[in-house]
């Protein structure tokens, strides 16, 4: 087998292997506040740390609401924003060039339709 060959291979196998998932952190700089999405279907989650009087403390999710489920199957990113006061994160889809913002709302993540 040329090197050429199993380099392709190599990259091949290394494509099948990629995460499903990505994460970033909202932008807002006394957030505690992680959002992830699902890269094949754009679905948002998101995840934060309460303090416990007397315990260790809670890992609080915020499950997918209103806009934050499953979109056409594409190539979907999280691109936080620089403003510090900013508690949300765009979704990005990677093929399209659409985007919306999505943030955590009564207790659920929800995102703004997709937009160009």
């Amino acid at each position: 087998m040329t090197g050429l060959a199993l380099g392709g291979l190599l990259a091949l196998g290394g494509a099948v292997l990629a995460a499903p998932f990505e994460f970033a952190p909202a932008p807002q700089s006394d957030l505690n506040r992680v959002y992830r999405i699902d890269k094949a279907t754009g679905e948002v989650a998101a995840c934060q740390f309460q303090l416990k009087e007397g315990g260790v403390g809670l890992t609080v999710c915020f499950p997918a609401g209103e806009g934050a489920g499953p979109q056409p199957p594409s190539d979907y990113s999280l691109m936080p924003s620089r403003h510090e006061r900013e508690g949300g994160i765009f979704r990005v889809n990677i093929r399209t060039g659409e985007m919306s913002v999505c943030y955590v709302f009564d207790d659920k993540t929800v995102c703004t339709p997709q937009a160009k």
